[in-house]
């Protein structure tokens, strides 16, 4: 069974995969939990978390980088 992470006292950071001129298109990452990294959007700070396992990571980063997502 999976456990959901408390990410109430995470630490957010921005990515640096982050872009946009205006800075419309950032992601906050969390480095904190070993295994997992809980990505959200940072203009909606209360909003949902996406939690990529650590394998995971990678090939979303990848992904964002083509534009494939």
């Amino acid at each position: 069974m999976r456990v959901t992470p408390d990410l109430s006292t995470a630490r957010w950071r921005k990515s640096s995969y982050s872009g946009g001129g205006q800075g419309d298109e950032c992601v906050e990452v969390c480095d904190d939990f070993p295994g997992t990294v809980p990505v959200r959007d940072s203009k909606n700070t209360t909003g949902p978390v996406l939690l990529l396992d650590g394998a995971a990571w990678q090939p979303f980063i990848d992904s964002v980088k083509d534009g494939s997502l």
